[in-house]
């Protein structure tokens, strides 16, 4: 397939709140009490109560030289206005080649759970809040743009209930997606094998709602000393959800609910056969003692009928797709964030995707992501101006150079380096 002919859909990249979000939909009740920016002598930041949330530079790079990343507060005026203006926002994708994007919070954290900080206090305002976030999302963000982006909820979390009424609410808007904990137990919450959360399985069950599940949702990480290089986190972030496999496979979820989807964003899809030949193993090897219940089926037959995989750069993966379902693997771009391959996606996307066959590059760049978050560009956009060619042509002239904002002399080298420097950008409550 011609590089130009592709087209392509993004199931992970994110959204750097602007201040502004709330003005327009918070009851005014709660207006003077809804999440705001404040600024101090080193940054911005959101403050919501007694918590607060900062913007880590890696959640948005995108435009900056790579020797300038690093974890220190980011400013709105040093990040690219794409991370944050959806006019903006549009105008990079295009130059990006990429036609459609499902975009993840930052300030609310990926489930919500800076929201939710407020819950016990006064759950009425969390609750707020939470609906006036999604409100924004769907109605601004994505409305203003209905065929480049995919919509996204985020959950009220302390409350399986009223998780989901905002799954039935939100779904009636157009929403067929929800970001949720790769491990809610790690953030203090009932475990994926406990029947806490039967209410929104059976809510995004019934309306058709996948559930993302993106790396750093959870607390599973991977430390192996203080002094370690901040690489050894990176190169082990993708594979912080193998547990989270490991998790849904083994648990009751699938069983309860036989036709609930759930995606594994920036997970990377090569270790992926392994751990079904690993998973399988286990079955056949430890099951007459463990007495696992998963109605007659293996792990990897439960996993490929219901994870969808996604890869931003995975060409291992991307030349063993035979060994998944190539009916649930979806691509990434990651805009803004450091691993992101934005702005030569379209030149990454067909060198990895080389040796497969047309059929299965329209799989995996678009169609799989249509299907299975019911997103339908062409009912506003016509598909021959979908395409990477045709996008890029509309973005002539913007403006897509690096600008340089400065750098701090010694940023990340250790693992303790990086701790603390996620330590003054990460929110509290």
């Amino acid at each position: 397939m011609r590089m130009n002919d592709m087209i392509l859909m993004s199931v992970d990249d994110h959204t750097v709140e602007p201040p502004n979000l709330f003005d327009d939909f918070i009851p005014k009740k709660f207006a003077d009490r809804a999440p705001r920016v404040v600024s101090d002598e080193t940054s911005e930041k959101w403050i919501f109560g007694k918590g607060e949330a900062r913007n880590a530079g890696l959640n948005a790079v995108a435009g900056r030289p790579p020797e300038e990343y690093g974890l220190e507060p980011a400013t709105f005026a040093e990040i690219r206005r794409g991370c944050y203006d959806v006019h903006e926002r549009v105008k990079d994708m295009s130059a990006n080649g990429v036609l459609a994007s499902l975009c993840f919070p930052t300030m609310p954290r990926f489930c919500g759970q800076f929201f939710g900080s407020r819950a016990d206090q006064d759950p009425e305002l969390a609750l707020a809040v939470v609906r006036a976030y999604n409100d924004w999302h769907l109605d601004y963000w994505v409305g203003s743009y209905p065929d480049r982006f995919i919509p996204l909820t985020i959950p009220p979390v302390w409350d399986p209930h009223l998780m989901a009424e905002e799954i039935h609410r939100t779904a009636a808007k157009g929403s067929h997606a929800v970001s949720f904990s790769m491990n809610p137990y790690g953030l203090g919450l009932p475990s994926l094998h406990t029947d806490h959360w039967d209410p929104f399985w059976a809510a995004c069950q019934d309306t058709e709602t996948v559930v993302t599940m993106h790396i750093g949702s959870g607390k599973i990480d991977v430390v192996t000393s203080p002094d370690a290089p901040i690489n050894v986190e990176i190169t082990c972030s993708a594979i912080k959800l193998y547990p989270t496999a490991a998790d849904l496979v083994w648990s009751p979820i699938f069983q309860k609910f036989k036709n609930l989807k759930i995606a594994l964003a920036e997970g990377g899809i090569g270790w992926i056969p392994y751990f079904l030949e690993r998973a399988d193993y286990v079955y056949k090897r430890h099951h007459a003692w463990t007495r696992p219940n998963l109605g007659g089926r293996l792990p990897s037959e439960i996993f490929l009928e219901h994870v969808i995989t996604c890869f931003v750069v995975d060409d291992f993966g991307a030349n063993n797709i035979d060994r998944l379902n190539e009916d649930m693997v979806t691509w990434e771009c990651d805009y803004p964030h450091s691993d992101s391959t934005w702005p030569e996606s379209p030149e990454l996307v067909a060198d990895a995707m080389r040796n497969l066959t047309d059929a299965q590059i329209n799989k995996v760049t678009h169609e799989n992501t249509m299907r299975l978050f019911a997103f339908d560009p062409y009912s506003i956009r016509p598909r021959e101006r979908c395409t990477v060619g045709a996008l890029r042509k509309e973005a002539e002239g913007h403006d897509i150079s690096t600008v340089s904002h400065g750098v701090k002399e010694g940023r990340g080298r250790s693992l303790a380096h990086f701790t603390h420097e996620l330590a003054e950008t990460k929110s509290t409550g």
